[in-house]
């Protein structure tokens, strides 16, 4: 199949204009108190800690993120994806050219100067050691530095140590760990794999347990006398807050803020004790004693307005191949797509704020179903050609769309046609395969969800060519850590167990006009084949 490339033109005029920002990220305050570092729409942006208009360092079309300031305030680090993926650079705290320092291909996220300002850290997932023993993960990070000026990367440490924090004596540093895949933006989770803050001596390679608490603890930095930690948590049954304790008593806790309804982030401090963060959208600092100021900026920006020609060569998801092989749909930035397969013609089918997934085609080549989260679960739709005359998606002018099934309680997705379109299967409440009739629209349940235990998703199934049976993906006894291929009657009955080997298969599709099953199966060895 040809590589795939979208273009989305959107068509406006051009105008500079002023705006207050909402929804600033990477907030951190300069080593002297006076001025704040921050992203904003994928730029670096610095303003006086005081307020007023922001000054914008990057200007490049690339995403810019994540700035740190070096010890002395004349450097700013940040992360920019400009050649392809996340690099380091440096440039001057009062714009100017930015030095890339790092070109792996693995997204390389800044931390912190040492204390020296000779090295930035940052966050990549390269390498682990050869005596780790950390399930080998992109998601699990490692710590490096590289030197300021450029030059060879150091492996600092082989755990990940997030959002690093220096004493100024450089002996120590403060981090959050990260123990699991949980998603870092998640709130009021609870569990084994919550981040906790610990304290690293760089001259003996001690690491401290700070906070074993049973909540996330986070982003944590010291007082410019280096005998405080203060850091974000979700104590107390709240969102996050700023808390802070003696850093020779850490059992000894205090609440800093005391927000409600949404959570504090991106804590950071000054030399002259000035605490800044984030919360509802919004920059506030904090002195001690006092209580938090909201931090008045504008900014001057002239992209309002504007043309923007999205390429898009990756990142598409759900592709599937129409019957005829003329057409191929998928999903993009939560959107359906159809393009052709022979021309640079592409539809957008929906727009919508909620996430499209699971698209299959008709067998006539003019229907699409898909499910959509808008409404608050998923559920599934059709989009169909309206003209008689339009043969295919990409070309067409009208496409009518409607819910199937519609439902505020019951959530479907997944959906697959029968082979002759007159049925439509899904997966209900991520457990149950079923089928619709979409001429009389009732629906019957092929399995019970007996044979299904995760609440990930769904499982993947494959009518048979004649529409008679299905086989899917099956766990067959609840105890069992693998799953097994099956086959079942398109009206629902017994599942058949077809590989029963004790180690986990998937994707099961049928084959040479429906007289074999091919699947994948780990039953060789630790690789998929």
């Amino acid at each position: 199949m040809k590589k795939l490339l979208t273009c989305i033109a959107m068509g406006f005029a051009t105008t500079s204009y002023a705006v207050t920002p909402l929804w600033m990220r990477d907030v951190q305050i300069s080593p002297d108190g006076t001025e704040i570092a921050f992203c904003y729409k994928g730029d670096i942006y610095k303003v006086p800690a005081k307020g007023g208009t922001a000054t914008q360092l990057t200007t490049q079309a690339s995403y810019e993120c994540t700035p740190i300031w070096s010890p002395d305030g004349k450097q700013i680090a940040f992360a920019s994806d400009r050649n392809g993926n996340f690099d380091l650079f440096v440039m001057p705290s009062n714009g100017g050219t930015a030095q890339c320092l790092t070109t792996h291909s693995a997204s390389e996220i800044p931390s912190a100067f040492t204390p020296d300002g000779k090295y930035v850290l940052f966050s990549a997932s390269i390498q682990d050691p050869a005596q780790s023993a950390l399930f080998p993960t992109s998601a699990m990070t490692e710590l490096y530095k590289v030197p300021v000026g450029g030059g060879r990367t150091e492996q600092v440490l082989g755990t990940p140590a997030e959002m690093v924090c220096f004493d100024k004596s450089g002996r120590t540093f403060l981090y959050q760990d990260r123990k699991g895949f949980e998603d870092e933006w998640r709130k009021h989770h609870t569990s084994s794999v919550t981040r906790d803050i610990w304290m690293y001596d760089t001259q003996t390679g001690k690491h401290t347990n700070l906070t074993d608490h049973a909540g996330e603890d986070r982003n944590a930095v010291f007082t410019p006398d280096g005998q405080t930690v203060y850091f974000l948590s979700e104590r107390n049954g709240g969102s996050f807050n700023v808390y802070s304790f003696p850093l020779n008593t850490p059992q000894s806790i205090t609440a800093v803020t005391k927000f409600k309804t949404h959570p504090v982030r991106f804590l950071s401090t000054g030399s002259d004790q000035t605490l800044c963060y984030t919360y509802d959208g919004e920059i506030y600092t904090q002195r001690p004693g006092s209580n938090p100021q909201k931090v008045r900026i504008d900014l001057i920006r002239d992209d309002q307005e504007q043309i923007a020609d999205l390429n898009s060569s990756k990142g598409a998801t759900s592709a599937t191949v129409s019957p005829d092989g003329k057409q191929i749909a998928f999903t993009l930035r939560g959107e359906v797509f159809v393009t052709s397969a022979d021309y640079n013609t592409t539809k957008q089918i929906t727009h919508t704020p909620a996430a499209e997934t699971g698209i299959c085609f008709s067998p006539d080549n003019r229907t699409l179903a898909y499910a959509s989260e808008r409404g608050g679960n998923w559920q599934l739709y059709l989009a169909k050609i309206a003209r008689k005359e339009e043969a295919n998606f990409p070309n067409a002018t009208i496409i009518e769309e409607e819910v199937l099934l519609p439902s505020k309680t019951v959530e479907r997705n997944y959906p697959q046609f029968s082979p002759d379109g007159k049925e439509l299967a899904f997966i209900e409440d991520r457990m149950r395969l079923m089928v619709v009739n979409l001429e009389t629209k009732k629906v019957r349940q092929v399995t019970d969800g007996s044979t299904w235990y995760s609440t990930a998703g769904g499982f993947d199934y494959s009518w048979s060519p004649d529409g008679k049976w299905f086989t899917l993906r099956f766990i067959g006894n609840k105890h069992d850590p693998y799953s097994d291929i099956g086959l079942v009657s398109a009206q629902g009955g017994e599942i058949t167990n077809l590989t029963n080997s004790g180690y986990t298969s998937t994707s099961p599709q049928w084959v040479l006009d429906g007289n074999a099953i091919l699947f994948t199966t780990e039953r060789y060895g630790m690789r998929a084949h």
